[in-house]
C-alpha cells in the first residue's frame, strides 16, 4: 500500500482511543489508566480530552457501548467503522515530518541570554529527560509482561521512550559543556 500524502500531527487522540479499543473494549476510566500506564510518553492525555474524544467517536459511528455498568459506566467497543478508520490511518496516512520541539526552538536562540543561563536552561532539560527515564524504567518493572498485542507494542514504545530519555540527558549533559 501507498502512503497518503497527507501530515497529521504523528498521533491523534481519536486513533490512540480506537487503537486501545482495537485491543480490547474498556470505559473512560479503563482507557484513561491505560494511558496513563502506557502511553503517558508518547500521548498523554487528560480525562476531559479523553471523555470528549470518546463522545465524538461514538456520534461517527467508530465505536459503541458494549455494557453498561452502574453510576452510568459504559463500557466501549470498536465497530467495524472504527476498525476501518485505525487500519487507514496506520498504513496509508503519512506520519508527518518532524515533530515540533518548543525547548529546541527556545535552545536556538539561547546566545539572547547569559551563559549561565542558557547552561542552566539547558541542565534543567537534562534533569526532566533524566526523571522520565527513571520513571519509565520503574514502570518497566511494574509490567507483567504477555505475549499479547499489548504487551509486545507497548514494550516497544516503552523501550522507545526509555532510550530517547536517555538521549535527552545525555544531550543535555554534552550540551552544557558546549556553552561557554
Amino acid at each position: 500500500m501507498s502512503r497518503v500524502e497527507c501530515h497529521d500531527d504523528g498521533m491523534s487522540l481519536r486513533h490512540a482511543v480506537l487503537g486501545m479499543l482495537a485491543d480490547e473494549p474498556g470505559s473512560g476510566y479503563d482507557l484513561l489508566k491505560r494511558f496513563e500506564r502506557a502511553m503517558a510518553n508518547v500521548w498523554p492525555a487528560t480525562q476531559s480530552q479523553l471523555y470528549g474524544e470518546l463522545g465524538k467517536l461514538e456520534a461517527a459511528g467508530m465505536i459503541r457501548v458494549h455494557a453498561e455498568g452502574p453510576r452510568g459506566r459504559k463500557e466501549y467497543e470498536i465497530t467495524d467503522a472504527g476498525l476501518a478508520e485505525l487500519r487507514h490511518w496506520l498504513v496509508e496516512v503519512d506520519p508527518g515530518g518532524p515533530p515540533r520541539s518548543a525547548g529546541l526552538l527556545r535552545v536556538y536562540f539561547l546566545g539572547s541570554v547569559a551563559a549561565e543561563q542558557a547552561r542552566g536552561y539547558v541542565a534543567a532539560m537534562g534533569e526532566t529527560a533524566a526523571e522520565r527515564e527513571k520513571r519509565l524504567a520503574e514502570l518497566e518493572g511494574t509490567i507483567d509482561w504477555g505475549d499479547d498485542n499489548q504487551s509486545v507494542y507497548g514494550r516497544l514504545v516503552l523501550e522507545w521512550g526509555k532510550r530517547f530519555s536517555a538521549m535527552q540527558r545525555e544531550w543535555a549533559e554534552w550540551a552544557v559543556e558546549q556553552i561557554e
